[in-house]
């Protein structure tokens, strides 16, 4: 993979044609899309006694994950690049119908096969609050596995996550080799590794200041020790071998501080792994691919071209 120089950028122009669909509709996931399991109930992680039905309001928030899954969104004209695509939601529920599902419909027109995972969320009565961990994980293997399948080269597999989704992509990006979960099948052997990493307005780190997010909550709850804060803070995960990353954040966010990005963006460039950092003045958080005309609605072009540039 060609290696790029880090640079930061502030952005201060505001169009794009890449823009998320506005919709009255109730949000449904399309019966025409494949979905895949992760697990089979007897060699899913962490599970305990019955579900709760899965729930999704009419604006796409997902609740009450049993059944953590990919959905597949195949091109008609794969260009061999895919990418495992993460929704936030403060590890509480899932924002598919604002963040990723948009998001891998744009990727599908792009040529890009896009899988939208469905993680368990920590607080649903599971084990323990790695589940999220351990599914998203699962699922870069089972991606790797499959790329035959889906006309996927199997060294241009990156990995997409927006605010707590982002928190997720950077725990598995930093960190593919730490055992979240053990071994159940072949597909195990493989590396959870992506090839690069696009975060947006991403949960990075679990340290005080930046230790008041939902995220933070949900997966450390009240009183966690400093070196549990330290275990889930992304930006302390960071090595030489982290693979190149994007960032895009507004500086004006209200949810996850810009300070967020930064961290990560400082920790990569120290040891010298590629990365390309975009701060809006505007956008605030949850923005998915951008309103039409917003400064935020440039990340998309913007990150398609550092994919290209990154595939090389």
């Amino acid at each position: 993979m060609k290696r790029l120089f880090a640079f930061a950028t502030i952005l201060l122009f505001s169009s794009s044609k890449y823009n998320s669909q506005t919709s009255t509709n109730k949000f449904e996931i399309s019966s025409d899309l494949e979905q895949i399991s992760l697990w089979v109930k007897s060699n899913m992680p962490d599970q305990l006694g019955s579900r709760n039905a899965e729930m999704i309001t009419n604006k796409g928030s997902v609740t009450h994950v049993s059944d953590p899954r990919l959905i597949i969104h195949r091109p008609k004209n794969p260009n061999g690049t895919a990418i495992l695509v993460i929704s936030g939601g403060g590890y509480a529920h899932i924002e598919l119908g604002k963040e990723s599902t948009p998001t891998s419909k744009w990727l599908q027109s792009e040529g890009i096969t896009a899988f939208e995972l469905i993680y368990r969320l920590p607080q649903e009565g599971w084990k323990t609050t790695n589940v999220p961990f351990e599914d998203a994980q699962r699922a870069m293997r089972m991606i790797r596995s499959s790329a035959k399948n889906y006309g996927i080269d199997p060294h241009k597999i990156g990995i997409l996550g927006f605010s707590a989704g982002g928190h997720l992509a950077g725990m598995i990006a930093t960190q593919p080799n730490k055992m979240f979960y053990k071994p159940v099948d072949d597909i195990d052997s493989l590396s959870a590794r992506p090839n690069f990493v696009g975060l947006i307005y991403p949960v990075i780190s679990m340290l005080p200041p930046n230790n008041k997010t939902h995220a933070f909550k949900s997966i450390l709850g009240k009183n966690p020790s400093t070196s549990e804060e330290i275990e889930f803070s992304v930006e302390r995960q960071v090595d030489s071998q982290t693979p190149p990353t994007f960032l895009a954040q507004a500086i004006n966010d209200p949810i996850s501080p810009v300070e967020n990005s930064l961290l990560i963006n400082n920790a990569l460039k120290k040891v010298k792994v590629p990365v390309e950092m975009h701060l809006f003045q505007t956008g605030g958080h949850g923005w998915g691919l951008g309103k039409k005309g917003s400064e935020v609605a440039a990340w998309p072009g913007l990150f398609r071209e550092w994919v290209e540039m990154s595939n090389k």
